[in-house]
């Protein structure tokens, strides 16, 4: 993880403002952004597994231009994927959420390097901003300007080495202005979590790389978007561009991949309304 970079105007902005400010060695041009440029001009797709602002609007204009795909941010492991879930059955519920406050300990070299606050910062956004829009889907159960306390804290503890132990509570508002409470302690092996998403993201990235499509409006077939925001699912923060929708909600994730997949292999897409079973019995 590296702090966040302060986005700088005729630097950051444009594809040529960026590669000329690699060139400078500008103080606000962070190795990941020079990595991610790298594999840009080498005809590599990039995927950002932490959380900082590597893909910066530059950087989305290089990858666009040299055709490659950009994936990010922040691999979704443990505890943010259980945030997400959670967040889905309280808006669906139409309960009122108050606050989320999310603790968490780890050993590790990740927990050291998060132990610095500038590093801690990068985190904290792609941890918290999660839920905003799961909770914006139901426009019933917060009012305008409304939102969760929504803390998050992170302690290095070298004795629990790659053991990240997470704590949550839910608070949420039910009827007659009760309160309901979920506290949820978690540990889990960080590094052992993070590897197979690293795998399934390399694999699912290649397999976007060989797929061309077209809707009923298009002439020819074509790519994704260099901004790969369909595998969301694995991402803590997925990064989109401004114009497409943000979807966190952990269920549409996963549904939105698997039916990629059915639609490659020409399997009828997935239909919870399921109509044709929701006939009258006949007798």
């Amino acid at each position: 993880t590296e702090r966040y970079c302060k986005v700088t105007p005729g630097i950051h902005d444009t594809a040529d403002n960026l590669l000329k400010g690699i060139e400078q060695s500008h103080p606000e041009i962070s190795p990941s952004i020079i990595y991610a440029t790298a594999c840009c001009l080498e005809g590599v797709s990039f995927i950002n597994g932490s959380p900082q602002n590597t893909l910066v609007d530059g950087l989305l204009e290089l990858g666009a231009r040299q055709n490659v795909f950009l994936v990010g941010d922040d691999f979704k492991t443990g505890q943010t994927k259980l945030k997400t879930a959670l967040a889905d059955v309280i808006a669906g519920a139409g309960l009122k959420p108050i606050s989320i406050v999310s603790y968490n300990h780890l050993g590790n070299n990740d927990g050291k390097n998060l132990s610095q606050e500038n590093t801690f910062k990068s985190k904290q956004i792609s941890k918290s901003s999660c839920t905003d829009d799961i909770f914006a889907s139901n426009p019933c159960i917060l009012g305008k300007g409304e939102h969760p306390d929504h803390e998050i804290i992170i302690k290095y503890v070298p004795s629990a080495g790659d053991s990240k132990k997470a704590i949550d509570e839910y608070v949420s508002e039910i009827f007659l202005g009760g309160k309901q409470t979920w506290s949820i302690y978690n540990v889990c092996e960080d590094s052992l979590l993070a590897t197979p998403i690293i795998l399934d993201l390399i694999l699912l990235t290649e397999l976007a790389e060989r797929i061309q499509w077209k809707d009923g409006d298009d002439k020819d077939f074509h790519r994704f978007d260099s901004v790969l925001s369909l595998l969301g699912y694995l991402c803590k923060a997925p990064r989109t561009r401004e114009e497409v929708p943000l979807v966190n909600s952990l269920f549409r994730q996963k549904t939105a991949i698997e039916n990629l997949f059915k639609v490659c292999s020409g399997i009828p897409t997935e239909d919870n309304l399921l109509l044709s079973y929701r006939k009258p019995v006949s007798h």
